[in-house]
């Protein structure tokens, strides 16, 4: 047993060295190695984050620019449509006084024909009660003179 624990020792020490080693190795990588590599993963999680950042700054924007450009777009729609209809309403109203206009143009000469035809039916009367008269003292002349003869 003391035999395998002088060749045990005579491992270790011949291990320290390689397990110095082993551990400066462990610091270099870890300074030399990763350590950039971690800087560099970092930045680029950095500059990932970022650009995510600005294409949801983006987003927001274009989303607030089209909620914008809707708005106006509603606002523009409702104006065009406010004009029809008082253009509409206003074409409306000149028909209806174009209407009136022409009913009243329309009453006004049936009025004046009829008061035409009143007064050329009151001449016509007055004509024939003027002339009715003679004319039948003429037919019974002519009848009754026929008689006797």
């Amino acid at each position: 047993m003391q035999q395998t624990l002088q060749a045990l020792g005579g491992i270790l020490i011949k291990a320290i060295p390689t397990a110095i080693f082993l551990v400066f190795l462990h610091f270099f990588f870890r300074s030399m190695l990763f350590g950039p590599l971690r800087k560099v993963l970092k930045q680029r999680e950095e500059l990932t984050a970022g650009a995510r950042r600005a294409a949801e700054a983006s987003l927001a924007a274009a989303d607030r620019k089209t909620e914008e450009y809707e708005t106006k777009l509603r606002e523009a729609r409702a104006e065009v449509y406010r004009e029809q209809e008082e253009t509409r309403r206003r074409w409306l109203a000149d028909q209806a006084d174009q209407v009136a206009q022409a009913r009243s143009s329309t009453e006004a000469a049936v009025a004046q024909a009829k008061f035409e035809i009143a007064s050329e039916a009151a001449g016509a009367r007055q004509n024939l009660f003027e002339t009715s008269a003679p004319l039948a003292d003429q037919i019974a002349t002519a009848v009754l003179g026929r008689r006797t003869q």
